[in-house]
Parts: structure tokens; C-alpha cells; sequence
């Protein structure tokens, strides 16, 4: 499976990212390696394995959810950059 130039400046602009020109055609063969290395698993007859969600046993190692008071506004916004009307400031969304 191939990747284009343009698909890579294409995720590169959804993820916010700015690339030089030589870090584009670098991720291209880059990202296309990937790609060709993660089809060959497609190409495997895998009718027989079991799907699972995750190869190793999981065991909660959480304490048990205790409610408890929360933390003061006070203190949730003492290191803030900037805080406005009890809620933390942050630059617009561009």
C-alpha cells in the first residue's frame, strides 16, 4: 500500500504538524514502509486465531473508588497561567 505526498500533508495538517519539504518526502517512504509492513499481517490466514483485545492478562491494580472532597477551586487554579471567571484561560483554538 502505497502513501502519497499529499496524504502525508494531509495528516500532517489534521495533526497540526509543520513539516519541511525534506521532512515530507523523508515521512513518505517512511510512512509507506509501515504501511507495506502492516499489510503483510492481512496477507496471513489467521481463520484460526482467536481474536482477543489484549495478549497478556489484565489485572486491575486500582484502589477501590472512594468518594472524597475534591480539590478547592483555589488551589485547582493557583498555578494557572491565567484564570478567568473560575475557569482556566487558554489561547483561542486556531
Amino acid at each position: 500500500m502505497a502513501i502519497s505526498r499529499d496524504e502525508v500533508l494531509r495528516v500532517a495538517r489534521l495533526a497540526w504538524l509543520a513539516l519541511s519539504e525534506d521532512e515530507v518526502d523523508r515521512l513518505t517512504g517512511e510512512l509507506d514502509k509501515i504501511l507495506d509492513a502492516v499489510g503483510v499481517v492481512s496477507e496471513l490466514d489467521l481463520a484460526d486465531v482467536p481474536p482477543t483485545s489484549h495478549p497478556l492478562d489484565l489485572v486491575n491494580v486500582w484502589d477501590e473508588d472512594v468518594p472524597r472532597a475534591s480539590l478547592p477551586l483555589q488551589d485547582a487554579l493557583a498555578n494557572a497561567p491565567e484564570a478567568e471567571n473560575d475557569l482556566f484561560r487558554v489561547p483561542p483554538w486556531r
